[in-house]
């Protein structure tokens, strides 16, 4: 039990005290790190009618192929052929935010791009919209829609400069890197 001297002391902090831990917590400002860029406008239109990406191995993988990439309305269409797939397999092609494939597992190409926002992917897309089919042979005919994209102009939805890169199929690999190519126009 204190003393008769500390009980003043105590009679009159306990209350500061106790105010202080009863009010309500500061709220800290959000602020964006200081190297953060704010995304570019997005545009219904890109300034090139057509791109291409060039395929190459990712991953120690003999993954290859042309993309020859059209503008479309509402997007940009994807045609091409991709070889050296897993044979009968389900793969994804999906476009991501950095034109870097110098990594050998093409993780220089950094996240999936997201063309209707004009920035990465927090999440993989989780639908069908990348899946490709390879053949017998292991091969791809790709056609498909990259809703909300541009080609060229440097809008937040220009894809001109990004990565295109297909996922494996391998049992034991699934979602391994096996493929990269930057878009560029030719």
């Amino acid at each position: 039990m204190p003393g008769p001297s500390l009980r003043p002391l105590c009679i009159v902090f306990a209350p500061l005290l106790l105010a202080a831990c009863a009010s309500a917590p500061r709220s800290v400002p959000a602020t964006a790190p200081a190297d953060a860029v704010p995304p570019a406008p997005l545009a219904a239109t890109g300034s090139a009618q057509s791109a291409v990406a060039n395929l190459a191995s990712a991953s120690g993988t003999l993954v290859s192929g042309r993309l020859m990439l059209q503008a479309a309305d509402g997007g940009v269409r994807v045609r091409g052929d991709v070889g050296g797939l897993v044979r009968n397999g389900t793969h994804n092609l999906r476009l991501h935010a950095r034109g870097d494939c110098s990594a050998v597992d093409a993780a220089s190409a950094g996240p999936e791009f997201d063309p209707v926002r004009g920035t990465p992917s927090r999440e993989p897309d989780p639908g069908q919209r990348g899946r490709i089919v390879a053949n017998a042979q292991g091969v791809a005919s790709i056609d498909l829609m990259l809703p909300g994209a541009v080609l060229g102009g440097g809008a937040g939805n220009d894809i001109v400069g990004r990565a295109l890169l297909v996922l494996g199929a391998t049992p034991g690999a699934i979602g391994a890197r096996v493929a990269c190519g930057v878009i560029h126009i030719p």
